[in-house]
């Protein structure tokens, strides 16, 4: 039991994945309450509590937030911990709705359990939170789950997090000055049956599924909690590591870290169970022992990701290589391409199938799991409102749209990312059609998105006549909105003008821009 105690203490508060990708804070924009309306779609019939805990980011203390949006800092606590006092929020039954307040400078978490309020703990350090993967815990029996958020002079990000278990979807969003709603996170009809079914049905991770007495479906444990647990294999990624790994004693792999810097690069070898890193210059900048599954899991111990613009962000990308199963065959970090994501064996099977059941494909399913944007996370700097809806565990959900080609009028040749090169930036081309990803568009909330979360978009937001479509992360602006109207013509709303091929070029490679609406066939499209 004083071991228990000992962990549990080690369990203290921390700041979330998405404060971590905060930028510095800049002028005061959102609310000094930012209302965050929690609605339940879950189809159940338990009482939920919300629970608003974290830090004051101005202070460092840590504490919880009334409904009103109130912060008081913790104190009291003891060794072996203590209980916390009850600060439940009374949540939202079903169909219902419940609006708390994010105070700015905060930076925490959201729970929300049904049936019975959570139980939390005190140290002299900090807040024990509920960790039912460790044997003994005392919230193992109740039925919860998060959302991870920071809300600070740069704006909000929230994000549904599925980095230690997967127990309740939701979807998050946020609503800026403009109107404008980014909502990531719904799973597609049946998505919480479907993971929870897929993971049981494969060997070796039934045993990650926890269900309570009475037949309810807890959550799934990712993998590193249930090995840590005894529940999974500890070694069960380690064949493939050192497949991926050894790869690189006969070539090198360039690991391109940053999106919008891409002659930022190192380049990495392996020699023995070492793989070590030079800059362009080819001085050695960084070496890492070659993990174990444990720290491939948790993106840390072999992997450690420091704070730095080196170590940290080549770590980040190894641990998301590791994870999606492309290192060792992919040789240009990170990979984009979604479609080359689990193909290895054995696989992570828990990211695979999570994010295989969300509707845009796109879930917290490793710490990591933000790099090139694969994350269920949405950020804006000028938030009004925010959101976290409880999806439905049975039925429901969001059927997934269909990836298409959009075809020109002009030469049935297809919008085309060139060289299948998902950065932000690329300018969009014609090319003929040939089914790969760098061809395929889902129509989603007014926007035209690739396979790798990212937009068709409007170079800078102009609405000039000339102005380049390019690819860029999603962002929700209206340089990124596009309606396929029913005479063919693809029409940016905010500027009123249309997708046009430059110069009505009907040769591969020709570019787009945006036009004043003509009619010509240069501006005519339809969905493959």
């Amino acid at each position: 039991m004083r071991s228990v105690l000992r962990a549990l203490a080690a369990l203290a508060l921390t700041i979330p994945v998405a404060a971590a990708v905060a930028p510095p804070a800049a002028q005061a924009i959102g609310p000094n309450l930012l209302p965050v309306t929690v609605t339940n779609s879950t189809g159940r019939g338990d009482a939920v509590y919300l629970y608003v805990i974290g830090v004051q980011l101005s202070s460092g203390r840590l504490g919880y937030v009334n409904q009103g949006g109130t912060f008081t800092a913790w104190s009291g606590g003891q060794i072996p911990p203590s209980p916390a006092p009850d600060v439940a929020i009374g949540g939202p039954g079903n169909g219902g709705s419940t609006t708390i307040n994010f105070p700015r400078g905060f930076s925490g978490r959201v729970y929300f359990s049904f049936g019975e309020k959570l139980k939390f703990f005190l140290t002299p350090d900090g807040l024990v939170q509920p960790a039912p993967w460790a044997s003994g815990d005392a919230n193992q029996n109740i039925l919860f789950d998060w959302s991870e958020f920071t809300y600070n002079d740069s704006g909000l990000w929230l994000n549904s997090s599925q980095v230690d278990m997967f127990a309740v979807p939701h979807a998050v969003t946020v609503t800026n000055s403009a109107g404008v709603t980014k909502r990531t996170g719904d799973p597609v009809a049946n998505g919480r049956a479907n993971v929870i079914n897929t993971i049981k049905g494969t060997s070796g991770w039934a045993n990650t599924v926890y269900t309570r007495s009475d037949g309810t479906v807890l959550r799934v444990l990712s993998p590193g909690k249930a090995a840590g647990a005894g529940l999974l294999s500890s070694t069960y990624l380690d064949s493939y590591i050192a497949s991926a790994w050894n790869a690189y004693t006969g070539k090198t792999l360039t690991v391109v870290p940053f999106g919008d810097q891409p002659n930022t690069k190192f380049f990495g070898r392996t020699s023995g169970n070492v793989m070590t890193f030079t800059n362009t210059s080819g001085a050695v900048v960084a070496s890492f022992n070659r993990p174990s599954s444990s720290s491939v899991w948790g993106c840390d111990g072999d992997l450690p990701a420091p704070n730095d613009l080196v170590v940290g962000p080549i770590s980040r990308t190894l641990c998301a290589a590791l994870n999606r199963g492309t290192l060792g065959t992919i040789d240009t970090q990170p990979s984009t391409n979604a479609a080359d994501f689990y193909k290895n064996n054995p696989t992570n099977v828990y990211a695979k199938t999570i994010h295989a059941n969300m509707a845009d494909g796109k879930a917290y399913a490793f710490a990591f799991d933000d790099v090139a944007n694969f994350e269920s996370l949405v950020n804006d700097g000028d938030p009004r409102s925010a959101g976290i809806v409880l999806s439905p565990f049975s039925g429901g959900g969001t059927t997934t749209p269909t990836a298409v080609p959009v075809i020109s009028s002009l030469n049935n040749k297809c919008i085309d990312v060139p060289s299948s090169n998902f950065v932000d930036g690329a300018r969009l081309q014609m090319w003929p059609c040939n089914g790969t990803n760098a061809q395929k568009w889902t129509f989603t909330n007014g926007t035209l998105a690739s396979q790798n979360g990212k937009c068709m978009d409007v170079a800078s937001g102009s609405t000039a006549n000339g102005a380049a479509v390019q690819l860029w992360t999603c962002n929700g602006t209206g340089a990124q909105q596009f309606v396929l109207n029913s005479a063919g013509d693809l029409i940016n709303p905010q500027a009123n003008k249309c997708v046009d091929i430059v110069d009505v070029n009907s040769a591969d490679g020709a570019k787009l821009q945006l036009w004043d609406c003509a009619g010509s066939a240069n501006q005519k499209w339809r969905k493959g």
